[in-house]
């Protein structure tokens, strides 16, 4: 994915359910990252579900503020059952 630093906007985040799991109401989160290694706990932001997407607003006018670069981004899930499923998601550019 590849945004201005000056845009204010949802960056979506596609997620699977595990079979037979419905993930509405259940809580996401989003971490966008510059480093390589798995995201600390205070990089994680609380996001929302949008068509089947979770979905962060990032940018200077009201959204998690990035500086020109590239990122990752990951999604954590924690649905009902045994599984909490945290994924990187891809890269992101701000240019």
């Amino acid at each position: 994915m590849l945004i201005p630093a000056s845009t204010t906007e949802f960056v979506h985040v596609p997620v699977s359910a595990p079979a037979g799991v419905d993930l509405t109401g259940v809580p996401v989160r989003i971490a966008i990252v510059a480093h390589g290694a798995n995201p600390a706990d205070d990089e994680w932001q609380d996001a929302e579900w949008a068509d089947g997407a979770a979905r962060l607003l990032v940018g200077p006018d009201g959204g998690l503020e990035l500086t020109i670069g590239t990122y990752r981004v990951w999604v954590a899930v924690d649905p009902p059952g045994a599984e909490n499923i945290t994924r990187l998601s891809g890269p992101l550019k701000i240019f």
